[in-house]
């Protein structure tokens, strides 16, 4: 019987040697020949360092010696207090848990802390930095990037509805402040730096340009919040917020604050607080100690291409209705009425509510502004009106209730389908209690809606108040059947007050109703 083994294979490479030998030495002489006819590549090396001009022209190395040390480290420490579980006070689970538990009812204390940036913007000590970053903190302590010794911030003032801060920090010399630019005169595709501490690393500067301008409804800040956001893609990540955000000329124009992203880390898209809205904040926290912002007294509403066409506007018609004037406001006082569309606020185009809305509030109070409105009476010619108005105080937001109850009333009995599948009643004393209706509302109450109708479809809710039907009045009931019933167009104009939702403010707004029935 025969036994296979390597060994064989051994023996064949043995006796292949010499070969092997042969091979290799032909092929050593073959390259020293081949190196003699190519000898190293000749190559044009320049190590001097970066001539000034072209770095000016084409490095952000000079912006960022200039910016960087007005850029700080901020470190916020909140002491959170904790009751222990009466649980651990079973003899049988501190068994289990240990014994080192507090006992029932003893407070357990425990620290949090974060980490962001800020920006020096003034040589005696004040920093803005984003509202997040120190809210609720006990402590606060700032770091220059010079490296000295940290100092301790008081908070001057916090405005979270633009998520802006403002600390002070006592200094015996000048602080190197940066240069404040004009967020205004941005535009997108331009080149930005963001600066910053991202994830504690140290101080880190990112480059990008402006994606977009003006973004806002994202709710970011709360319900209430004024968003108003430059978007860049320079990478901005937790630990940035606060810090700068500059133009290719090291002035400030934004606090980054958000980022938009799906990994908890940055993906090209990044927020920051314009400037100009965040210097509104500054200045007041500082002279008065509280954020004032301007108020014109209207409840707006978008002005959709079916509301466009009930008021004779043109069809590339853009602007604000205004679905409810405030008595005694500043847009009262000034003449502007329900219905009027705005169009502009000292000649600044008004395109959204939002914009309306951050055009009067970062206008201090008691400031005259000229208001363009376009009005259209029904039956008349569209006219343009400028207004001027005085504007007040923003106050406190107004916080409304409502409810919803099943309740029967008038229904309307029209071939068409205006309020098809709507009941309404008179607002009677239960009713304004039920639906906390103010005093000076009047009209029919809205006590059902079928989901199907195309009342429904428009967003009329029960407990909503119609107010007026194509631009006619309504004072109860039997006038909202009464004038259901004699439309005659395609589409019906409503206005009705709304209750408010969730705890939220009510108001007065415009709906338009297909008339058309629909089997």
């Amino acid at each position: 019987m025969k036994r296979i083994t390597y060994l064989s294979n051994t023996a064949t490479v043995a006796k292949s040697a010499p070969a092997l030998f042969i091979v290799a030495t032909l092929l050593v002489v073959a390259v020293q020949g081949w190196a003699k006819d190519n000898p190293p590549p000749k190559l044009i090396v320049d190590d001097s360092p970066l001539k000034a001009q072209v770095r000016a022209e084409t490095s952000f190395a000079p912006i960022v010696k200039k910016v960087e040390p007005s850029v700080v480290n901020i470190y916020s420490t909140t002491v959170v207090h904790e009751h222990m579980n009466p649980f651990f006070s079973d003899p049988f689970l501190r068994h289990f848990f240990g014994d080192e538990q507090p006992q029932s009812g003893q407070a357990h204390t425990r620290r949090e802390e974060s980490l962001g940036s800020g920006v020096i913007v003034s040589p005696d000590g004040y920093i803005l930095t984003a509202n997040h970053v120190v809210q609720g903190a006990d402590s606060v302590k700032v770091a220059l990037s010079t490296g000295e010794k940290e100092f301790d911030a008081k908070v001057i003032g916090t405005d979270p509805p633009t998520d802006v801060a403002v600390l002070k920090i006592d200094v015996h010399k000048p602080l190197p402040a940066i240069t404040i630019g004009d967020s205004d005169k941005i535009e997108v595709g331009d080149w930005v730096l963001a600066v910053g501490n991202p994830f504690g690393v140290g101080q880190t500067v990112t480059a990008g340009i402006v994606s977009a301008l003006g973004r806002g409804g994202m709710g970011l800040n709360g319900a209430t919040s004024y968003e108003d956001f430059i978007q860049t893609d320079a990478a901005i990540n937790p630990g940035n917020s606060g810090g700068a955000l500059t133009d290719a000329e090291g002035r400030l124009i934004g606090i980054n604050t958000a980022i938009m992203t799906r990994s908890g880390g940055y993906q090209g898209v990044g927020f920051a607080v314009p400037i100009d809205m965040a210097r509104t904040v500054l200045e007041s926290l500082i002279q008065y100690g509280k954020v004032t912002r301007g108020f014109l007294g209207v409840h707006m509403q978008p002005l959709t291409p079916d509301l466009a066409k009930e008021f004779g506007l043109p069809d590339d018609a853009s602007g604000v209705l205004v679905a409810e004037v405030d008595p005694h406001s500043a847009a009262a006082r000034a003449g502007i009425k329900d219905g009027d569309v705005v169009v502009a606020i000292n000649d600044k185009k008004v395109t959204d509510p939002r914009t309306l809305q951050l055009l009067v509030t970062k206008t201090p109070p008691h400031t005259k502004v000229e208001v363009k409105v376009l009005r259209g009476e029904p039956g008349a010619r569209l006219v343009e009106k400028t207004l001027t108005a005085t504007l007040g105080e923003l106050p406190q937001e107004a916080m409304g209730g409502g409810g919803e109850s099943e309740t029967h009333g008038r229904q309307s009995k029209s071939n068409m389908d205006s309020l098809d599948g709507v009941e309404v009643a008179d607002v009677n004393a239960q009713f304004r209690s039920q639906f906390d209706i103010p005093s000076n509302i009047h009209g029919a109450l809205v006590t059902s809606v079928d989901p199907d109708s195309n009342s429904a479809q428009a967003g009329l809710h029960q407990g909503d108040v119609i107010l007026e039907i194509d631009r006619h009045p309504v004072h109860n009931a039997d006038e909202a059947v009464k004038l259901s019933e004699e439309t005659k167009g395609d589409i019906v104009l409503l206005r009705v007050w709304t209750p408010g939702e969730n705890g939220g403010p009510s108001g007065t707004r415009y709906l338009t109703v297909d008339n058309i029935k629909h089997k």
